[in-house]
């Protein structure tokens, strides 16, 4: 998945491609309006972070002119603005959500694939013969459902999604119960356990890899 970042100020640059390159995702960066529109217009991505006040061309101006051309990549402004009027205004141009600065980046994360998920031809996430579908919110295993939780299902979602990477103890904590959540990261382990049990996973089924001192991670090569 490609996203193109279209922001001058660069900490926040720098943060974001840092962030999303280590979730999987390819980054290219635009630090004005004049070029990110150009990139828009001549590139592939799948969903544009666009932040509303650049040098040249405003995230607004850029907006518009990338739906006249009939764009319908998902558009995700960043903006200080904070009234009700900003947001209807942004949506209004063509932008499909939108998140406030200072925002926490596991939120920004979960609007992205909320965008993503909206546009992606399956839903369906897969792993050995394990199928959860994002969709139906159904789990199977060798053709039988399997019961899960809400948590249950957040966390194997979360683990499908990133199917092949490590995935660190904080970054599931924040992902699946909340950057502002009160729990200690043993819960993690709790839920991993029963996952595996309801899943019925045996020794030679080891899709779910523990990652002794860094958290855990899908894998069913």
């Amino acid at each position: 998945m490609r996203i193109l970042v279209i922001e001058d100020e660069e900490g926040i640059t720098s943060f974001l491609k840092q962030g999303l390159e280590e979730e999987g995702f390819e980054v290219e960066l635009a630090h004005d309006g004049n070029n990110g529109l150009e990139k828009t217009l001549t590139g592939h991505f799948d969903l544009l972070l666009v932040d509303w006040m650049l040098p040249g061309l405003t995230g607004i101006e850029v907006c518009k002119a990338y739906r006249k051309d009939n764009k319908t990549t998902p558009i995700i402004f960043l903006t200080a603005r904070d009234t009700v009027q900003d947001a209807i205004y942004g949506l209004q141009a063509g932008a499909n959500d939108y998140i406030r600065k200072p925002f926490h980046f596991e939120e920004l994360l979960e609007r992205i694939r909320v965008q993503l998920r909206s546009t992606s031809v399956s839903p369906v996430f897969t792993l050995g013969t394990v199928s959860l579908n994002v969709e139906t919110h159904k789990v199977m295993n060798k053709g039988t459902e399997v019961s899960l939780t809400q948590k249950e299902f957040s966390l194997l979602e979360f683990l499908l999604r990133n199917k092949g990477k490590v995935c660190k103890r904080n970054r599931i904590l924040d992902a699946v119960w909340g950057h502002d959540a009160d729990h200690d990261s043993g819960v993690i382990d709790v839920y991993i356990n029963a996952l595996r049990k309801k899943l019925s996973l045996t020794r030679d089924e080891d899709y779910i890899q523990t990652i002794r001192g860094v958290g855990y991670m899908a894998n069913d090569q």
